[in-house]
């Protein structure tokens, strides 16, 4: 490609957005659309805050900026790979998490629902006072990143974190690390609740798998870059919150509850299991894929 008349950023947050058009890439994983995708992949690259790319449009870049930025956008084009992978970093709500091919590149909405005023704010609260929460259990944690929210929304709280793959705990031990909660949130490697023993937590916090098999088969190349077992659950999608649902009661506290984010089989649920009190929860992008419930 020849880029050797680009000197801003501007030059190349509009090259990035029409080689990913043209390139008909797939974006969802914490980018929506070419545009956030540039943006994110350009800032990152140059260590600039994310969150804003407008004040450095006019910035005029070294030549070693232009390769990185040219080699990347590049990288992004030709191997299908989610932005996050290349950068070996996300952000959830403006925290930044390290993360590579070993793990899902976390996006939960629960993520969202932390930082929503339903923990501690005003108005209808989940739970009124998060530092009454003394124990938080984190299930299918992958790189960490909701133990590691949790930890700063629920201020006393210790956090116990279950992944059954031991390489996306191996993600989730270098994010706690730099995090520095090690002496808080404890790792455990196993099928749900089965390292737990005894245990019960105030609240349960779970982001399983949650894709049918025939939907996994057909991924765009970008989510296939990420471990199946991050995404398949058997095929409705919906085996591993079964298993939670029927398990989780005996490892809550009284007044305990669970939150869990079940993509779209919310009639699925209700049909099956109409006795249990679902209260669904809305995010700016997605409608009835977060539910909370108290036994």
């Amino acid at each position: 490609m020849t880029t050797s008349h680009f000197t801003t950023i501007r030059d190349y947050l509009r090259f990035a957005v029409s080689r990913f058009r043209e390139a008909k890439l797939a974006h969802g994983h914490g980018a929506s659309s070419a545009l956030d995708e540039a943006a994110f992949l350009i800032l990152e690259t140059l260590h600039l805050p994310v969150d804003d790319i407008n004040p450095w449009l006019d910035t005029k870049l070294l030549p070693s900026e232009r390769e990185k930025l040219e080699t990347i956008i590049e990288a992004r084009i030709t191997t299908r790979k989610p932005a996050a992978y290349l950068t070996k970093r996300t952000y959830i709500h403006g925290v930044p998490f390290y993360v590579d091919e070993r793990v899902i590149v976390p996006r939960s909405y629960i993520g969202e629902l932390l930082f929503s005023g339903l923990f501690g704010g005003e108005g209808h609260n989940l739970i009124e006072n998060p530092e009454t929460v003394n124990s938080v259990l984190d299930l299918c944690t992958g790189s960490g990143c909701l133990a590691i929210l949790a930890a700063g929304i629920f201020p006393n709280a210790r956090i116990d974190a279950v992944e059954l793959s031991s390489d996306a705990l191996d993600v989730a031990r270098i994010n706690v690390k730099d995090h520095d909660l090690e002496s808080r949130v404890t790792l455990h490697q196993g099928d749900l609740f089965v390292p737990l023993g005894n245990k019960k937590f105030d609240l349960i916090i779970t982001n399983p798998p949650y894709v049918a098999e025939a939907e996994v088969a057909v991924f765009p190349k970008e989510y296939a870059h990420e471990p199946v077992m991050a995404h398949v659950s058997g095929k409705d999608g919906l085996d591993i919150t079964r298993r939670i649902l029927a398990e989780a009661p005996k490892y809550l506290n009284k007044g305990g509850g669970l939150l869990c984010e079940i993509g779209t089989g919310r009639e699925v649920l209700e049909r099956e299991l109409p006795k249990l009190n679902f209260f669904w929860l809305d995010t700016e992008e997605s409608t009835g894929e977060v539910f909370w419930l108290t036994f």
